[in-house]
């Protein structure tokens, strides 16, 4: 079940939203997260935290349009630019959209039951689900053969070398502990403002892989020059 809460990260206001990877794909379920952004953006110093879980199970692309895949995949987008933090929380096998939504987030938290599992599809198209979690797999992951290996046959990467392989940012059982440490850890990245700075650098860090040092040049200087400014004025240009 998708929902929202509030406050689960203690010392800040934070969004909770919860994503139940054994469910189907649905309108809802872009909803829940279209909902959960736009309540991040509508508190400033607010933080969003992803609650992931469970894998689909046969027959869970009945139904399914390339429409509603795309529809999701533009709310995925939409996380990722958020101008805020966003932590996700991994438990158990995690798959669908709870693998979706994980690899989306800027820190990752994975208990020690967590596995990270690409959906396997059956019947005339048999195989791993090619959606936009093999991008991200591809791309964020440092080992190319667990990568690999769960990217062609589905086979799961275990929360303990997911961390190995930088798909996570942690393991741990307490996970109250753990978002404890993360806000602590992560605190000077309140307020509106540092939201916003937040969703530039990274942005500039997507770009690096796909754009030339020359082009990048540009837009990296006026972030630099803008940063410059605003302490230059004390925060507030």
């Amino acid at each position: 079940m998708m929902g929202t809460v509030m406050d689960d990260m203690p010392g800040t206001d934070v969004v909770t939203l919860a994503i139940d990877g054994t469910e189907a794909l649905s309108a809802a379920s872009v909803t829940a997260v279209a909902q959960a952004c736009d309540r991040v953006e509508r508190s400033p110093g607010a933080r969003l935290v992803l609650r992931v879980g469970g894998t689909p199970g046969p027959g869970w692309t009945d139904g399914l349009t390339v429409g509603l895949v795309s529809k999701w995949e533009r709310g995925l987008r939409l996380l990722e630019r958020l101008p805020a933090l966003t932590v996700a929380v991994a438990d158990g096998d995690c798959g669908g959209t709870a693998l979706d939504a994980l690899l989306a987030a800027d820190y990752r938290i994975a208990t020690t039951t967590a596995r990270l599992v690409v959906p396997v599809t059956t019947g005339g198209a048999s195989g791993t689900w090619p959606g936009m979690a093999l991008y991200r797999l591809a791309r964020q992951g440092a080992g190319v053969a667990a990568v690999r290996r769960a990217l062609l046959f589905g086979e799961p990467i275990d929360a303990f070398r997911a961390r190995s392989v930088q798909l996570v940012d942690e393991v741990s059982d307490d996970v109250p502990g753990a978002l404890a440490a993360a806000a602590e850890r992560l605190g000077a990245l309140s307020g509106a403002a540092s939201g916003a700075e937040l969703a530039i650098r990274r942005q500039l860090m997507f770009d690096a892989g796909t754009t030339a040092f020359e082009e990048a040049l540009g837009v990296h200087l006026a972030a630099c020059d803008r940063v410059l400014r605003r302490t230059a004025a004390g925060g507030t240009a």
